[in-house]
């Protein structure tokens, strides 16, 4: 069994969907920051079958956590200080999302346009349905987005 020691302050995001560990890293830009982290994939779950884990040790103000519920619903962040874990949480959808997605209409100005961020506003609560904020379009999932 690997075993990945516990950290003393930071964040433990848990309960992410096997494979989704790593689009989680990448959209929260974990790659520019100096800080520990380890990235556990396909950890056992009573719960999920096969679960990711990541571990950032830093605090959890210098880190965006927005976009984490857009990417796997069900993440659970937990704060830890001092060794202890102060709070669990999950986080609410965003009500904007900026360069995650990419608009797939053709005739969007994002499509035309180099240099324009993509953003999309969550447009229904009930359905999690996204629109973008410049053509209305309604953001369908691609299999490449993660």
């Amino acid at each position: 069994m690997l075993n990945v020691g516990k950290i003393e302050n930071g964040i433990v995001l848990d309960h992410i969907h096997a494979g989704r560990g790593m689009s989680i890293y990448h959209h929260l830009q974990l790659n520019k920051l100096e800080c520990p982290v380890a990235i556990i994939k396909n950890a056992r779950s009573n719960i999920m079958g096969k679960k990711d884990i990541l571990k950032i040790e830093t605090d959890a103000e210098s880190i965006n956590l927005d976009v984490i519920p857009f990417i796997d619903p069900d993440v659970t962040v937990n704060i830890i200080r001092n060794g202890e874990l102060v709070m669990k949480k999950r986080i609410q959808l965003p009500k904007e999302i900026r360069n995650v997605i990419r608009c797939n209409n053709p005739r969007c100005i994002t499509t035309i346009e180099q240099g324009i961020q993509h953003i999309f506003y969550l447009a229904d609560t009930r359905s999690n349905i996204y629109r973008c904020r410049y053509c209305d379009e309604k953001y369908t999932e691609q299999e490449t987005d993660w």
